[in-house]
């Protein structure tokens, strides 16, 4: 397995259009036309196809908020593997490869997420990073989950 985080183009667009939910999944994340949607009314959203070699297994999108006080917040909001590509390792990596995207991109912050009721594989796969839930709920209902800042190294 080797991922990759490309932003979604025209050249793409239609392979991430087509990537689906499990069934039963449909409940746990906005499909992905209503995700770019989203993307396009705000310019905070990355939207990110993940790819192993030269086929688009998942889609991802997330973002730095300045309105959270005191010094806004990197969300890593929507993660979505294909359902005919799930159960193979791909949500631990892309994990791994959004994680490692966000400290690149915004340097050492905490990481906000949002999990649905019910979604323990996504919760579980979350914990496993060291996200926690907080006491939040987000503007849909959905329970807010942090990671810790990692510490820099050499300090």
């Amino acid at each position: 397995m080797q991922l990759r985080l490309e932003p979604v183009t025209q050249e793409n667009r239609l392979a991430v259009l087509g990537l689906r939910a499990g069934t039963g999944q449909e409940v746990f994340v906005e499909t992905v036309s209503a995700c770019l949607d989203e993307a396009a009314q705000r310019a905070d959203w990355r939207p990110v196809a993940i790819y192993d070699g030269t086929a688009v297994v998942g889609f991802a999108m997330y973002g730095y908020f300045w309105e959270y006080p005191p010094a806004g917040r990197v969300w890593l909001d929507r993660l979505l593997i294909d359902a005919a590509r799930q159960g193979r390792g791909y949500g631990r990596a892309a994990v791994a490869s959004l994680l490692a995207r966000l400290a690149e991109e915004y340097g050492p912050r905490d990481i906000y997420l949002s999990v649905v009721d019910g979604n323990t594989a996504a919760t579980r796969l979350y914990e496993a990073f060291g996200f926690v839930f907080t006491e939040e709920r987000d503007v849909h209902g959905e329970h807010v989950m942090r990671r810790p800042a990692a510490p820099v190294r050499g300090s």
